[in-house]
């Protein structure tokens, strides 16, 4: 019962995605950075849409302690050989990882797991990516860019 009559602004709320983002300034974080840059789309180019994905961040009681949300390109739409022409996806085979983890026990080695989400977040690419502008932060001035 406590959990139900506790505080309701710590309560997880339904939001709407725009609201959440500009009453926490991610349109001028995301303008200030200058992510992108509005251009007319070439001819034969498609572009990729875009997608706020949200999250609450809670504490050891459950309770709501931040907001967080983030932007995520729909690249799943891209088709094989019209707008890209590799895929890489650097998985550990399970015969490496027997392998490594037989020669840290022969050695005594301390073997610790991590989980890194972020490993490729910070990459530069070399081909021209196009892509629609985030929803609720269109640019009223050029709304087809």
């Amino acid at each position: 019962m406590t959990q139900i009559i506790s505080d309701l602004s710590s309560a997880t709320q339904t939001r709407s995605m725009t609201r959440i983002v500009k009453d926490q300034g991610g349109a001028s974080l995301i303008q200030d950075e200058k992510v992108w840059v509005l251009v007319d789309l070439p001819n034969g180019k498609r572009a990729i849409g875009t997608k706020w994905v949200f999250r609450n961040k809670k504490d050891k009681r459950c309770i709501v302690v931040k907001n967080k949300a983030r932007l995520v390109v729909q690249g799943h739409t891209h088709e094989d050989g019209i707008d890209y022409e590799e895929v890489f996806a650097p998985v550990a085979r399970i015969e490496a990882i027997r392998l490594f983890i037989a020669y840290a026990s022969f050695m005594g080695f301390m073997v610790y797991q991590m989980d890194v989400k972020s490993a490729f977040l910070y990459r530069t690419i070399e081909e021209e990516v196009y892509v629609c502008q985030p929803p609720g932060f269109e640019d009223p001035d050029y709304p087809d860019k």
